[in-house]
């Protein structure tokens, strides 16, 4: 079977990133425009970056869902660890399919569906107990956590799968209980699977609109929520400004973690 030509696949791998990252870079560039108009260039300036920081509506939505985002990713990796490390390790018991069905649903149930059900919910808990007070915080929380449990769960349950049981069962052999087993044995070797579903499920519920407009009430809108409700009235350089924060402290902790990633690797 003959190889791909180098000049091929450099064209080819170049077109994918210029497809990927072009619009990011004209995003960055433009939140620099002297100009108001998102599409010309009219000279070099930091004012919409000043005029972020008045920006009250922006900054609270962008605070709001960072919260919700880091609460939503921490809980569901608790509750998606369990069910992950049940579903890889406690084989089929009475129930196991209803289990799996009740746990894979929201993967497979438009986010529509799924929201307009927790709001249906929530109206009838209000009605009955008078819990919760209006929407706010915690049912975007609730809704996001419903969501994000199923895609960690899934993540767990693949790395779990994939362990060598023979340290398990060597701890067990020494007395060890198999709670303690978890802890100091599967936990560490699972660190990085963790990392990933807490990253996967942080941007799940920082991305999320369907979900939270639903289940959002007055004074709790999520960043996405405004961006998207200021589209209809034309969208403004702030928002080209926040982008590009977000991008820089994205970047600068992938960075990082990739240079502790190889500094581990190197000491091995």
């Amino acid at each position: 079977m003959t190889r791909p030509d180098p000049v091929f696949r450099a064209v080819v791998l170049t077109l994918g990133y210029a497809f990927l990252y072009i619009p990011i870079v004209c995003l960055m560039v433009f939140s620099f425009n002297d100009s108001a108009m998102m599409t010309s260039w009219s000279g070099f300036s930091l004012k919409w970056y000043a005029a972020l920081l008045d920006d009250d509506a922006l900054l609270s939505s962008a605070r709001l869902s960072l919260i919700i985002a880091s609460l939503t990713a921490t809980s569901a990796v608790v509750v998606g660890t369990w069910a992950g490390y049940v579903l890889a390790r406690m084989g089929r018991f009475r129930g196991f399919s209803l289990y799996v069905g009740m746990l894979s649903a929201p993967l497979v149930i438009p986010e529509v569906v799924l929201g307009i059900s927790l709001l249906l919910m929530f109206v009838e808990l209000s009605e009955l107990l008078g819990w919760p007070d209006g929407n706010g915080m915690f049912t975007i929380w609730i809704g996001h956590l419903t969501l994000c449990t199923a895609y960690v769960a899934v993540i767990i349950q693949s790395r779990i799968r994939d362990l060598d049981r023979s340290l398990e069962e060597a701890a067990l052999d020494l007395g060890a209980t198999p709670l303690k087993v978890f802890f100091v044995i599967t936990l560490p070797l699972i660190i990085p699977a963790l990392l990933a579903a807490w990253l996967l499920a942080f941007t799940l519920s920082l991305d999320d609109v369907v979900i939270a407009s639903f289940l959002s009430g007055p004074g709790y809108t999520t960043l996405p929520i405004e961006v998207f409700s200021r589209v209809r009235l034309g969208l403004k350089p702030e928002i080209n400004a926040l982008a590009t924060v977000f991008i820089l402290v994205v970047g600068v902790c992938v960075i990082v973690a990739n240079r502790i990633q190889w500094g581990r690797a190197g000491k091995q």
